[in-house]
């Protein structure tokens, strides 16, 4: 990765400030050439509304959801974004304050209401926000903006229009979804989510929702668990952000930090509790792999593994080869949140100040560990990983567990590999060569990153003052070599005439191609996709 940079201009608190919503598209200044084959839309989410009044919103994943799309079209190229239509947001706007509590802040009774009133609503219940600014993902024919909760919100891709929320729980066993689903190429959605299992002990649900219906149904109408995983404690589920799959097994990696369901249960009857505050680590537990089989869908209860502590958001890829599982990760060493660190106030400091946060989160290491499927009890002691390609080790101890320690794929000081992607048509679930990811300077994007995960080689395309968002990669049609296509990724460059950029990246040799310039700043996003 290239040399680190310096920010002391601190130009990123831009995308990390509030915006307001456009009327109609307007059009962006193409400067290079894009490819005449990329036709379509890039919609991302990410939070555009960070305080409401007078009262702010304290974690980067508080901020109320905005959808974002680029249209390119017949070499043309604009820009629209509009705030989704929530619960939390149309609340928060009708009164003028924030009305359901968010990640990382506390949602506070009506001042106007008297003590009475204000008493019941502590112990009502929990409201549960469905502030959907994570990612957009397409179930059937249909589109959802996403978070993590049991709520989704269905949205128009075309008019960004707001159609209806969906509760979850009226269709699956599950309190939630991440927001990382992975979707086969027939449009069937696998995902993964924590629920009630036996005696009131959490578990983990692996879901399936099938792909657009020839009758025209809702396909949410016929999803269904397909595999429930235990928890390593019965009222502390791991917090789940994405997982892994294979052509034939589900790769769960249940990590340290933990949610005391007591504490969220009882949050929101104590003032000034939010989700942060229901997160605890477990210093003692490691972390743990699960497998589960996809047809027949089956818990692989006899294959125990284990290894160090680490906190895991993104998982890059999983295969399977020769009799063994690769399982390729974004990770943070050690059992502290990372989230933690992730306080606007943190994260909107001056430079040195944000230096300084960051030395005391965890480290981010790009990982990769092998599983093997076929285990013998002859072979305790032994390393059991015989790929020649990889330093990665699974020894198998006296009680039957699997230690397993990583080949690193990249480590830099403070500085992630993250929100990675793949060439996900041709080469999810299967080996490959390259992953693209969003590069993070003490937590501040600044890069993006191509990696091969073979040699470890990298390719960088950085400009001073940029703060680039997660690369998505999209392939040239008929394309046969795993890299061929382009990188989309939404820029900001604060001070800058045009400081908000749509950036075309050749995907072989990371050079640009083309920037669509628009007059606006365009705040932090997340995820998203390209939609043809």
């Amino acid at each position: 990765m290239a040399s680190r940079v310096e920010h002391p201009a601190a130009g990123y608190k831009k995308i990390f400030e509030t915006v307001e919503e456009l009327n109609e598209p307007i059009p962006a200044e193409i400067k290079g050439v894009i490819p005449s084959w990329l036709g379509g839309s890039l919609l991302r989410m990410g939070p555009g509304l960070f305080e409401v009044g007078d009262e702010p919103f304290h974690h980067l994943f508080d901020g109320q959801a905005m959808i974002h799309k680029f249209d390119l079209k017949d070499g043309q190229v604009t820009y629209y974004r509009k705030f989704i239509k929530t619960d939390a947001y149309v609340r928060a706007m009708t009164e003028n304050r924030i009305v359901i509590t968010e990640f990382g802040t506390a949602a506070y009774p009506d001042p106007c209401k008297n003590i009475f009133s204000r008493f019941f609503t502590y112990f009502r219940g929990i409201e549960v926000t469905d502030n959907c600014m994570v990612n957009i993902y397409p179930v059937g024919e249909d589109f959802y903006a996403v978070t993590e909760t049991n709520f989704i919100t269905k949205v128009d891709p075309d008019s960004l229009e707001t159609l209806k929320r969906v509760d979850l729980c009226k269709y699956l066993s599950v309190n939630g979804l991440t927001a990382h689903p992975h979707i086969e190429a027939d449009g069937t959605v696998y995902n993964i989510g924590n629920c009630f299992g036996k005696n009131l002990s959490l578990a983990y649900n692996i879901v399936k929702i099938p792909p657009a219906q020839k009758d025209g149904s809702d396909p949410l109408e016929k999803s269904q668990v397909v595999v429930q995983l235990p928890s390593s404690e019965r009222l502390k589920p791991s917090y789940v952000h994405s997982f892994g799959m294979t052509d034939n097994h589900f790769v769960f990696v249940e990590q340290p930090v933990k949610i005391n369901l007591l504490k969220f249960l009882s949050a929101w009857s104590v003032r000034g509790a939010t989700y942060m505050d229901c997160f605890e680590s477990n210093e003692s537990m490691g972390t743990w792999f699960h497998l589960a089989t996809k047809d027949p869908a089956e818990y692989l209860s006899s294959h125990k593994f284990r290894t160090s502590a680490f906190n895991i958001f993104h998982h890059i890829n999983a295969y399977e080869d020769e009799g063994f599982i690769v399982v390729d990760l974004c990770t943070w060493k050690g059992h502290d949140f990372v989230y933690d660190y992730l306080y606007l106030a943190n994260i909107k400091q001056e430079w040195e100040e944000v230096k300084k946060a960051a030395m005391r989160a965890p480290q981010p290491e790009v990982r990769r560990y092998v599983l093997p499927l076929d285990i013998h009890k002859e072979e305790q002691g032994k390393n059991l990983v015989s790929l020649p390609y990889t330093t990665a080790t699974a020894v198998l101890n006296s009680d039957g567990t699997i230690w397993l320690e990583p080949e690193v794929l990249f480590s830099g000081p403070r500085q992630a590999f993250e929100f990675p992607q793949i060439n996900y048509s041709l080469c999810s679930g299967k080996k490959y060569s390259f992953a693209y990811g969003l590069g993070l300077n003490h937590f501040i994007p600044d890069r993006i990153v191509k990696l091969n995960v073979q040699t470890k080689e990298t390719l960088v395309w950085q400009e001073e003052d940029c703060y680039p968002s997660e690369p998505l990669f999209v392939p040239t049609p008929g394309a046969t070599e795993e890299d061929d296509g382009v990188l989309l990724s939404i820029v900001v460059k604060p001070g800058a005439e045009r400081p908000g950029f749509l950036l075309v990246l050749d995907a072989v040799k990371l050079t640009e191609l083309a920037r669509a310039e628009v007059n606006i700043i365009i705040p932090v996003t997340l995820h998203g996709l390209y939609k043809p």
